[in-house]
């Protein structure tokens, strides 16, 4: 079991759905003593929500790591998050309904994180998607979550899989708009059905990856994602 040797592992964990729901797939990576990928390992979901990959991912690396070891755990997904932190025990008390008393989404895979996590020592840290400057461990997982609800096959280091691909290289001028988080901008496919609008709240685009809360998107086709995914489309 991985970290049963060490002092502390740090991780990262994620979940991709290509339409929400759709074909989807989770993912987890541990790091070596320098934070670089280690260990990895992915699989398919079928047809799924983002949300439940995310959580599925969360669960898998529970059960790999050792529970008698330090785990640090990072995340883009503030849903997954606050579900088995922020959330979970309100959810007990109130025998596992929410405040408006409505059953909790996801309730199976939420007990079962919650009984991985009893009794172990877990520090989760968010860390934002797609950022150029960003955690290299969580765009690890990204790219193999996404390829694996892609592809729909299991894939993994113990597996001799190849590393994941890299996502589709974005545009310099998306780039900046991105990372600067500026206001309202034209899109490259020009006219007002192309501006950007800064995110209120965390997401998943239809390309599959996610974008932080701020992040400036543009509507296409299926919803709301990165700005030079709906260039993609309409190119």
């Amino acid at each position: 079991m991985i970290g049963a040797m060490g002092e502390r592992v740090v991780a990262a964990c994620d979940g991709a759905s290509k339409g929400n729901p759709g074909p989807a797939g989770w993912a987890w990576v541990v790091s070596d003593d320098a934070e670089s990928p280690a260990r990895w390992e992915a699989g398919p979901l079928g047809t799924a929500t983002n949300n439940v990959a995310e959580l599925t991912a969360l669960e898998r690396l529970l059960a790999a790591t050792d529970p008698d070891v330090p785990l640090e755990v990072r995340m883009d997904s503030q849903y997954a998050m606050k579900a088995v932190t922020t959330w979970l025990p309100g959810w007990k008390r109130n025998g596992w309904k929410t405040a408006a008393g409505k059953p909790v989404a996801n309730q199976e895979l939420v007990v079962r994180i919650d009984g991985l996590l009893e009794g172990r020592s877990v520090d989760f840290r968010y860390v934002p998607a797609h950022q150029v400057d960003g955690d290299p461990l969580n765009d690890f997982a990204d790219r193999a979550a996404s390829q694996a609800a892609t592809v729909q096959q299991p894939a993994g280091s113990d597996l001799g899989s190849p590393e994941p691909p890299a996502a589709p290289a974005v545009p310099a001028s998306a780039g900046t708009r991105r990372r600067s988080g500026g206001a309202r901008t034209a899109g490259a496919a020009g006219g007002s059905s192309a501006r950007t609008i800064k995110a209120k709240f965390p997401g998943r685009c239809v390309c599959g990856r996610s974008y932080a809360a701020g992040e400036p998107i543009a509507k296409n086709d299926q919803g709301w994602g990165h700005p030079e995914c709906r260039a993609a489309a309409a190119g």
